[in-house]
């Protein structure tokens, strides 16, 4: 099937919940056993089978996994609290002291917090690689286990090759992980593309509505009792009332996306034309770093860009982004409203020249007239005399 239906179809048992179109909300902690033999039986080591505990899983988390993991042509899938704990179990579950883990330079930004902050505390190396580097081999060390990957990247959106750099990763033996959740499932299988680990996060595009937090992992059979375990034992599941949302969500997914995809290039082709703007980073635009492996390897674009800007004072900018009508000043994305925000990369292994302003966009379901009327209006604050 194609995923526009896959995402409609996945993950609902009507038969096993009375008929019930969208898997129901499971408030659940505790799990009785009708028997000492079920209960001396229930697999504790992972959690896996049967329900043993709220934590380690229930009916509405089962079947939104099962679901994801078949979007994403995995083996299996984790829920978790969110994008960031899934970051955290993935770290967590496949390093231990004395590793060493190398990372894309664009990555997300709390990731690289994450990593200053507990991961070398933990005693794990870590160090970064150019974006558009597709042979990581010279960065890699003796005890190098995993090469983590972001591609696009979520503020500058290098497009990296990821094929090359998990056939190179591979040959030394490192795990090859990846944040893909700016292009979903739907828009990059990144298990074909030799990743053995993905993450994304639902907060964005699968939840789409700016009103859940949670994160989610798949991976190859190889992998998933450490990433279960992990998971279980840090106790970072994923909330009921999270699990239906994240359900319901999945089920508008593609047609959402597409709305976004339109409206983002529409929108990042305007301000091409505006004389305030330097350039736009958008990865189907041919000018954008890693533009051609966008074209080879991703079947779309999600509405998350970038726009450089000329230097202004910070009252102009002030000026621009305090007013905006339709496009909210905030973190993440996904949702069904526009978003704006300034930005400075934080860079190690590579640099970033650019010395004006630097925005993020997300494009939202408005209309895109409005929106462009909304831009229109901020950039004429940004440079009016």
């Amino acid at each position: 099937m194609q995923k526009e239906t896959l995402v409609t179809k996945l993950g609902r048992n009507p038969e096993e919940n009375h008929g019930v179109v969208n898997p129901p909300v499971y408030h659940a902690s505790t799990i009785l056993f009708e028997t000492l033999a079920d209960f001396e039986a229930a697999d504790r080591g992972n959690g896996i089978r049967p329900l043993v505990y709220g934590r380690s899983g229930t009916p509405a988390s089962r079947s939104l996994e099962e679901a994801l993991a078949e979007l994403d042509g995995a083996d299996h899938a984790i829920v978790t609290s969110s994008g960031q704990s899934a970051i955290v179990v993935v770290l967590t579950a496949m390093l231990s002291a004395g590793d060493h883990v190398l990372i894309t330079d664009n990555v997300y930004g709390s990731m690289r917090k994450l990593c200053k902050d507990e991961i070398t505390r933990l005693g794990i190396e870590v160090s970064y690689f150019d974006p558009l580097t597709d042979d990581v081999t010279r960065f890699m060390r003796p005890n190098t286990k995993m090469v983590y990957c972001e591609s696009p990247g979520s503020l500058t959106f290098e497009v990296q090759d990821i094929p090359a750099i998990a056939k190179a990763a591979h040959a030394k033996g490192a795990v090859v992980a990846m944040d893909n959740t700016w292009a979903t499932p739907l828009y990059f299988n990144a298990a074909s593309k030799g990743v053995d680990i993905t993450v994304h996060s639902c907060t964005k595009y699968i939840g789409g509505h700016s009103d859940l937090l949670m994160g989610l992992i798949t991976c190859s059979k190889q992998y998933y009792p450490r990433l279960r375990r992990t998971f279980r034992n840090l106790g970072c599941s994923a909330g009921a009332d999270e699990l239906y949302l994240a359900s319901r969500g999945l089920r508008t997914l593609a047609t959402r996306l597409k709305q976004h995809q339109e409206s983002g290039l529409q929108l990042a082709k305007w301000l091409q034309s505006r004389a305030e703007v330097v350039r736009v980073l958008h990865p189907a635009f041919e000018d954008c770093p890693g533009n051609h492996i966008w074209q080879r390897d991703f079947s779309g674009a999600s509405g998350l860009f970038s726009v450089l800007l000329k230097n202004y004072p910070q009252e102009k900018l002030a000026a621009m982004l305090d007013n905006m009508q339709l496009f909210g000043m905030g973190f993440s994305w996904g949702g069904y409203e526009s978003l704006i925000m300034p930005f400075k990369p934080e860079r190690t292994a590579s640099a970033w020249t650019h010395d004006g302003i630097c925005l993020r966009i997300h494009a939202g379901l408005e209309g895109i007239d409005d929106l462009i009327a909304d831009l229109q209006a901020g950039l004429q604050r940004l440079s009016a005399d």
